[in-house]
């Protein structure tokens, strides 16, 4: 029963990071908003640098890759959440049982992998040349995200066996 709670409060602190992320997007919105306003305009890569076509300018934009990326993070919280229901519910079932109600925890981390590779490092990074700016670079924090997901994941993934009668 240890290893199945400790996989149940591995999953909660990630929903608990992702609603902290999606909340201080809110509640900070203008800080974070710059970040992706320089982030989509590139305004701070290295001048004259042949990638500027990507740049998008418009602040209607912004504001919907802003809230876009509130939704992933946000989306990413709510599947947490159900991951660790989920496992909740099962944890006095039989290893098979358990296993089956891992299903959400792939879908968070999946969802979670969407946001911070695809969007950040991907999209961000290389599309936006993000890895350019000394200032607004948030590839290292994102790699830490959802390295540390995709670690939870590997360890939720174990299969576990019938829990033993006492």
């Amino acid at each position: 029963m240890t290893v199945r709670l400790s996989k149940i409060v591995m999953l909660l602190c990630l929903a608990a990071f992702c609603f902290l992320v999606a909340f201080g997007n809110v509640t900070d919105y203008g800080s974070n908003f710059a970040f992706v306003q320089h982030v989509l305009s590139m305004d701070t890569t290295f001048p004259g640098n042949a990638l500027m076509y990507r740049s998008i300018t418009s602040p209607a934009l912004w504001t919907a890759g802003y809230w876009l990326i509130i939704f992933g993070e946000a989306l990413t919280c709510l599947l947490f959440l159900v991951a660790a229901l989920s496992l909740w519910r099962a944890r006095h079932g039989s290893g098979k049982t358990f296993d089956k109600a891992k299903k959400f925890a792939v879908i968070a981390t999946t969802t979670g992998f969407l946001v911070w590779y695809f969007g950040f490092m991907v999209i961000g990074g290389e599309w936006f040349a993000m890895w350019q700016s000394s200032t607004w670079n948030g590839q290292d924090a994102a790699f830490k995200f959802y390295i540390t997901m995709l670690a939870v994941l590997i360890y939720v993934m174990q299969p576990d066996g019938d829990l033993e009668q006492v």
